[in-house]
C-alpha cells in the first residue's frame, strides 16, 4: 500500500510562487510514475503534469508549460511541483498521484484513470 501525502498549498498573489511536495509512503514508490491534478470548484479535475520513475521524462498541460515544474526526489520519496507565475487560473485543490508499475521506463500518464493512489489534496488560492 502506497500513502501520498501534499503540502505546501495556501494562498498567493498573481505572479507568485509556490511549491509543493507529494510526500509517499512505501519501498516501491521510486519505480512508480507520478502526476499532478487539479479541480477548482465547478469544473473537472485536469492534469496539470506527469512524470516518469527517474524524473529523466517529464510532461506538462499547455496551461502551465513553462510555468510549473515537476520533478522528484527518490531518496526522499518526494515528488514536487513547482509552480511559477502563478494566475488566479491556477486557483484549484492539487492532487498528486502514483501508478502502480514496476517496470522502469521513460513513459509518463496524463489521464486520472492511469493512477493507482492518490493524495488528499491541498488547496492553492491565488488573488487578483
Amino acid at each position: 500500500q502506497v500513502q501520498l501525502v501534499e503540502s505546501g498549498g495556501g494562498l498567493v498573489q498573481a505572479g507568485g510562487s509556490l511549491r509543493l511536495s507529494c510526500a509517499a509512503s512505501g519501498r516501491t514508490f521510486s519505480d512508480f510514475p507520478m502526476g499532478w491534478f487539479r479541480q477548482a470548484p465547478g469544473k473537472e479535475r485536469e492534469f496539470v503534469a506527469a512524470i516518469n520513475w527517474s524524473g529523466g521524462s517529464t510532461y506538462y498541460a499547455d496551461s502551465v508549460k513553462g510555468r510549473f515544474t515537476i520533478s522528484r526526489d527518490n531518496a526522499k520519496n518526494t515528488g514536487y511541483l513547482q509552480m511559477n507565475s502563478l494566475k488566479p487560473e491556477d486557483t484549484a485543490v492539487y492532487y498528486c498521484a502514483a501508478r502502480r508499475t514496476y517496470a522502469r521506463t521513460s513513459v509518463v500518464y496524463t489521464g486520472g484513470r492511469d493512477y493507482d493512489y492518490w493524495g488528499q489534496g491541498t488547496q492553492v488560492t491565488v488573488s487578483s
